[in-house]
């Protein structure tokens, strides 16, 4: 991870389930084999397994001390808190991880590299901090390059924030390259970074140059894949993510997307007391979404990435059933059964693109 292969003790403390530690559970299911420990008193004793269903026996420990026992060399920040600051009670713990000799890699919006304390331990001590949210030098405005790439490009989109979004690009592309088809993933937050080992964090970009940064990431990976497979962020009916949703639609100008939704959820999640925006129907997100992708370049949606962890068997096939019925489109939750049937539509997307190039 990030320049080598690492013994990762994830800090997640008072948030290690499914929903709440995005971040640790991100690198547990796809970079499960850097992983030590977990670090959650509140549930210390149990295995990643049993509070986050995935990670099998890694140990949950109480603290730092019994993380060691595990021999980490690097200590993650496996929670991105809304806002993106460092609670007080987070900030000994990484001390402790830097006087142990041990690198931290965190996604806050707050850069610990920049805090003198923790700079100065760090340097003493001959170890780094890799602050994966820090924005790009280089800042460029979106000029709608990516709709001219050859590649095929997918964008990720969702009915709201958390339901699924890189993984589904995730399991996209693992499907796609078990078809034989080259494709490549662009990650645009900081758990995609720490799994892809390259990206940008595109909420910690200034607003004006998001859509640049998108479009540069596009192009590039288009150079070497036959589709491209953007990671999401927020959505576009947010009322406090759907800026950097809609710059992300813009800066990729994808051909296809997939939405994402979790099953069960009725409203939008917002971090403040007061009303929730309900979450529209989703032929109506379907739509909404063609229509401004459109502004740039056509694009459709292709299937629906359906979170079902939730629900249990029976629950989960009949809202997969309910939601093809409903939307007419291939739908599936491709943690629970695979992605191969939305692999399978953005091949004969692709097909068709070809089909159409070859007889312009």
């Amino acid at each position: 991870m990030l320049g080598k292969t690492r013994r990762l003790a994830l800090l997640a403390e008072g948030c290690f389930n499914a929903t709440d530690a995005k971040s640790a559970v991100g690198v547990l299911r796809y970079r499960t084999s850097e992983v030590v420990a977990v670090i959650d008193s509140s549930r210390a004793g149990r295995t990643a397994q049993a509070c986050a269903g995935v990670g099998g026996d890694i140990p949950v420990v109480a603290h730092l001390e019994g993380a060691a026992a595990f021999e980490p060399d690097t200590l993650l920040v496996g929670i991105a808190p809304p806002g993106g600051a460092l609670p007080s009670s987070w900030r000994t713990v990484i001390a402790e991880a830097l006087m142990r000799g041990m690198d931290v890699i965190a996604g806050l919006h707050m850069f610990l590299a920049d805090d003198e304390e923790l700079a100065a331990l760090a340097a003493a001590k001959g170890c780094m901090i890799l602050d994966v949210r820090r924005p790009p030098a280089a800042r460029s405005i979106g000029t709608r390059l990516a709709a001219n790439v050859d590649a095929m490009v997918v964008l990720t989109v969702g009915s709201d924030c958390n339901v699924g979004k890189m993984t589904t690009a995730l399991e996209v592309h693992a499907a796609l390259q078990a078809m034989g088809v080259k494709s490549a993933f662009v990650a645009t937050g900081q758990t995609g970074i720490f799994i892809a080992d390259r990206g940008v964090a595109v909420d910690a970009v200034v607003s004006d140059f998001v859509s640049g940064a998108v479009e540069q990431m596009v192009v590039e990976a288009a150079r070497d894949a036959e589709v491209v497979l953007v990671e999401g962020q927020g959505s576009i009916h947010h009322p406090g993510y759907s800026g950097v949703a809609l710059s992300l639609l813009h800066g990729a100008c994808p051909d296809a997307m997939i939405l994402c939704h979790q099953a069960g959820r009725t409203h939008i999640k917002v971090f403040e007391a007061g009303p929730a925006p309900r979450i529209r129907s989703l032929i109506e997100i379907v739509r909404d979404h063609e229509r401004a992708a459109g502004w740039m370049a056509p694009s459709r949606v292709l299937g629906l990435s359906l979170n079902t962890c939730a629900l249990d068997e029976l629950e989960a096939k009949r809202a997969i059933e309910h939601e093809a019925h409903r939307t007419g489109l291939p739908v599936v939750d491709p943690v629970r059964y695979g992605a191969q049937p939305l692999a399978t539509a953005i091949v004969r997307r692709l097909e068709e693109r070809r089909r159409r190039a070859a007889s312009a």
